[in-house]
């Protein structure tokens, strides 16, 4: 490849490269979702609403998904399961394949759950996390008259 070619070849991609998205930059508009300022805002009612949604979906699924265990009798076992080994007793094989399938769904219900759980403990928490977090920082950073200090302001005295 001759050396003309080459230099060719990076300008062509340098060019295709301008056209794509960056995202170590504001939008031309100020955007960017931060709602113009720079600031970065995390609404605790927004982290709360959607722990308390995470935990409302825990309740319903844990209340109506369990195959396994609706309509169990004495001993314990659901209908489901009750049919499942009914039928693997009168050799049809519907009945281990329908064993399996409560056991499958009842897994993957567990980590549906486990899941829901996490994250709305995880919210609860981030919620007391970050207003513990503003309350100390705001104490630490204020104007001279009083009033919280902006992210722009910092960053004019890390220029």
């Amino acid at each position: 490849m001759a050396w003309e070619e080459w230099e060719q070849l990076k300008s062509q991609a340098a060019e295709r490269e301008s056209t794509h998205m960056r995202l170590n930059q504001l939008a031309p508009d100020g955007g960017g979702g931060g709602g113009g300022s720079g600031d970065l805002v995390v609404y605790q009612d927004d982290l709360g609403a959607v722990g308390h949604e995470a935990r409302i979906l825990y309740d319903d699924i844990r209340s109506g998904a369990d195959i396994a265990g609706a309509g169990a009798g004495k001993d314990g076992a659901g209908s489901t399961a009750q049919a499942a080994t009914t039928l693997k007793s009168r050799g049809f094989e519907t009945g281990g394949a329908l064993e399996k399938t409560v056991e499958v769904w009842t897994s993957q219900v567990k980590s549906v759950l486990q899941a829901c759980a996490h994250i709305s403990d995880h919210l609860d928490y981030s919620k007391k996390r970050h207003s513990e977090d503003d309350a100390e920082i705001g104490t630490v950073l204020r104007n001279s008259d009083g009033s919280a200090v902006s992210v722009s302001k910092l960053n004019e005295y890390f220029k």
